[in-house]
Order: structure tokens, then sequence, then C-alpha cells
């Protein structure tokens, strides 16, 4: 689940392409890519998608937001076809999420479809207020909570701010927060850290470094909106042959050692953590 591909629900074309482009995940988008006039076709567009795509990779939904008065009616046109998840927008912290949870268990049991299936991802960061109750998700049950991600651009515009990164392109002191409570937060909750998109889909090279940094800092994958970044995201965020090579050197030297907390490897000294490291970098490579 290294990258997740939004694709508008109302345009047949993208959707129908939409499974060849190696997405991890594609994001059936019923919210900001598809106008207010649209949203009625958009949901039986994507509820016929979801349809024809049962039983293929992960096929989740962005609805509108629960303030927006529009989530039940997406639902209640996606659900019967039993997506893998919801992406809940402009999440104003865990109770809405619970709601959320409340409405998808009703429709599971109408649909056939299996009790808790239907995983959540929310955005967390798209008001102020929202923000700053990211650390909120870590101490709350939420058994359906599959990862938590951020969005820059409605917190921009909410903030009335006129850039979000530097002149270096890293992110301004606000969004380096967020993006670290987001990290931190989805960790404590032992769920999916997911980095927020690249706005510029043409740059692809600065997509690259930033998907590295990305992973480098510990998130499990980050969003796309353009097919062109799928193939950058998904390599930024596999474990090349040097790394797995060191991760099965490390967990084997711990195997053969297993009295000790910390030995030699190579030159340098090795302790538990690099084991967990280790260990979870093989997990992710499988």
């Amino acid at each position: 689940m290294r990258s997740w591909l939004f694709v508008p629900g109302d345009s047949e074309h993208k959707l129908a392409k939409s499974a060849d482009l190696g997405a991890d995940v594609v994001i059936v988008d019923l919210e900001d890519a598809v106008a207010p006039q649209a949203k009625y076709y958009a949901r039986q567009t994507a509820g016929s998608w979801l349809e024809e795509r049962a039983g293929t990779a992960q096929r989740w939904v962005r609805i509108n937001a629960i303030s927006s008065g529009l989530w039940r009616d997406d639902l209640a046109a996606v659900m019967p076809a039993a997506p893998a998840g919801i992406m809940l927008p402009k999440a104003a912290g865990p109770i809405e999420l619970q709601t959320l949870a409340a409405e998808l268990y009703e429709l599971e049991g109408r649909y056939g479809v299996p009790h808790g299936s239907t995983r959540i991802l929310p955005l967390v960061s798209e008001t102020p207020a929202a923000a700053l109750g990211i650390p909120g998700y870590a101490s709350v049950q939420l058994p359906r909570l599959a990862g938590l991600t951020w969005g820059a651009e409605d917190l921009s515009a909410a903030l009335g701010a006129s850039r979000k990164r530097d002149a270096q392109g890293r992110w301004t002191d606000t969004f380096r927060m967020v993006r670290s409570m987001v990290l931190l937060a989805a960790h404590a909750s032992k769920v999916l850290a997911i980095d927020t998109l690249h706005a510029d889909f043409r740059d692809l090279d600065g997509l690259r470094r930033v998907a590295g940094e990305s992973r480098a800092d510990g998130f499990a994958g980050m969003l796309a909106i353009h097919p062109s970044q799928v193939e950058v995201i998904n390599e930024a965020f596999t474990p090349s042959d040097e790394e797995i090579a060191e991760a099965r050197a490390i967990v084997a030297a711990f195997a053969a050692n297993p009295e000790v907390g910390a030995l030699q490897l190579d030159g340098r000294m090795i302790d538990q953590p690099h084991l967990e490291q280790a260990r979870r970098l093989l997990a992710s490579a499988v």
C-alpha cells in the first residue's frame, strides 16, 4: 500500500484506465475532484466501477465530508460493491470516525459485507482545529482505522497562508509540525502513516526526492494525483536489494547470538532497535 492514486468518480475513462496504472490503492474520488452538479452521476459511476473490479486490487472511495451532508448518499451508492475502505476528508476528530464506523456497520449488514471489513483512512489536517486534534487519534480505540494521512491545500486556505514550502522546497514550520504529528499518531496507533501528495505532478524529480525522504522519515506510502506519480512512489517505498541484504544480515547475526543485546556487524555496532527496524523492513518487502 505504497501508492494511493485519486481518480475522479465522474470519469468513466479515467476509472477504466486506473486498474492498469500500477497503483497499490485506487481511491475513487467523490469529493474535491467532482463538481457539485456531478455528484449524483459520480456515485453511480463509482458504484458500477467498484462492482466490475470486485476482488481486484485495493478499491477505496473518498466520500464527501460529514459536515457536507452528502456522505450518507455516497455510502449508499458504493457500499453494495464492498470497497476495501473509505477515505474521510476534513475529519474533525475521532468522534466523526466513530459516526462513520456506525454507518458502515449498518450498511455492511444490509449488503452482506463482512462486519468490520471496511477500513477507514481519515484526512486529519484540513482545518486548524482538526490539525490540533491529531494526537487524539492515538488515545481512542478505532478498530477500522487503517492509517492516517494529511493534506496541505485545505489547511493552507484556512490559514490564509501564501506559501507551504520555503525557497528550498521544504515544508514551512506549521506544515512540518502537522506532518510530524500525523507520523507520530499513526505509529502510536500502529496504523499506516501515509504522506500527502506532491502537488506538481510534472515535477517527477522533486517527487522522487520528497518520496524518498518520506520513506526515510517513517511513512509507509504516499498519495498520488496523477498516474505519472505512481511508478516514482512505488520505487521510493520499495526496499532496495542492498537494504534487504543488510536487514537479513542483521537478523541472522542476532539469530546466531540470541544471548546478546548488541554486537558488531561489518565494523559497526548494532543493537535491538536495529533488529526491530530490520524485521520491519523485511516484512514490508514481502
